[in-house]
């Protein structure tokens, strides 16, 4: 049997809270993090004094606010979406469908940013929700535009499936990020939900490196890809440039 250190117990702990489970007893965090009664005790004090969890009135455990407060200092994560969202919101204005933002954590999207309609299309997204790089927009626009090693190690590995649509072959996928880097949009098409499209544009820093991915999902049955392009091109260029990111300049 393998010990666990100290911090990879601590670490469980914080793990055992999800978007499923946000709130959680004492014994359901010891079952989730695969601890003791005795040593999640232990542990979940030591969080709650800190302030990483906090205890309501019932005995329940959530996320405390203290997270919150160091997550914001992550690069990628509030600052990110502190500059994009005037752009987001310009782009949500001319669509009033869901636009979202994201960034690559291994092999699958973060979701930083998600603006959202009354009509939009359903999608089962939200602010931290995880998806495979294949199955989005976002994820083809950031997949496309990483190193060939990365992209060869992606291909290489299972392709989960969510609806008929999704991307499983790995000669397509290829064939798929070969087309994003070409046109520089991803184009993908009930992936996810066989009722909604998504067109997504990669985000570039200082250095022209892909750091993010914005996109907006429409109803795939009147889905408008023409006027939809330049509008997600529009709004990433935009980060870009306030990234810091500078077009090059034609000859």
């Amino acid at each position: 049997m393998t010990l666990r250190s100290a911090p990879d117990r601590l670490l469980s702990v914080l793990a055992a809270f999800d978007h499923e489970h946000p709130a959680l007893s004492l014994t359901d965090i010891s079952r989730r993090a695969g601890l003791t009664l005795t040593t999640a005790h232990r542990l979940v004090g030591a969080l709650t004094d800190w302030g990483a969890l906090e205890r309501d009135a019932s005995g329940v455990y959530h996320v405390g606010l203290r997270l919150w407060e160091v997550a914001a200092l992550a690069p990628r994560g509030l600052a990110l979406r502190q500059i994009a969202l005037p752009y987001l919101e310009d782009l949500y204005e001319a669509t009033h469908e869901n636009v979202q933002m994201a960034v690559r954590d291994g092999d699958e999207v973060v979701y930083i940013e998600w603006l959202s309609g009354r009509s939009a299309v359903g999608v089962h997204i939200r602010v931290g929700a995880r998806w495979p790089l294949h199955a989005t927009g976002v994820g083809l626009a950031l997949l496309a535009h990483a190193d060939p090693d990365s992209q060869d190690e992606y291909c290489a590995g299972p392709l989960a499936s969510f609806t008929p649509y999704t991307i499983t072959d790995p000669a397509r996928l290829r064939r798929v990020l070969a087309e994003v880097r070409r046109t520089g949009v991803a184009v993908s098409g009930r992936q996810v939900t066989d009722d909604a499209l998504s067109v997504a544009a990669p985000v570039r820093g200082p250095g022209g490196t892909v750091t993010a991915a914005v996109s907006v999902v429409v109803p795939q049955a009147d889905a408008q890809i023409p006027v939809l392009i330049p509008a997600v091109r529009l709004a990433a260029r935009g980060i870009s440039r306030a990234l810091g990111w500078q077009p090059p300049k034609e000859p």
